[in-house]
């Protein structure tokens, strides 16, 4: 049906880090005793990963940044995600209908 997806690298597996170390991590960048480029040859990471768990931890804050992979489960939602998520679905739904609407009205003599 579809094609097969290929690896680029099938050895190679995807490093994982700890909340501790992304936190540490950028809180050795944030200090500004080094460059950005030998914390991160240091550490083993590219520099440019430091950068984005800075930006993680600005907009998210500590409690919220990190938080591991995926997104959370339906029961661990709040009622507001649970319903914000509803409310963007059946807002996709109807713009489509009104589309299709729109597309069948104009068809017919």
């Amino acid at each position: 049906m579809g094609k097969a997806i290929e690896k680029v690298n099938p050895g190679r597996k995807r490093t994982r880090f700890s909340k501790e170390f992304k936190l540490e991590a950028v809180k050795l960048l944030e200090a500004g005793q080094k460059p950005a480029t030998q914390i991160s040859l240091e550490l083993g990471i590219r520099r440019n990963q430091l950068y984005k768990w800075q930006g993680q931890l600005r907009n998210k804050g500590t409690d919220d940044a990190f938080r591991g992979p995926g997104a959370k489960p339906l029961s661990e939602l709040s009622e507001v995600e649970r319903l914000r998520r509803e409310l963007k679905r059946v807002t996709e739904e109807r713009d489509i209908l009104k589309k299709a609407a729109a597309y069948f009205a104009k068809e017919l003599p």
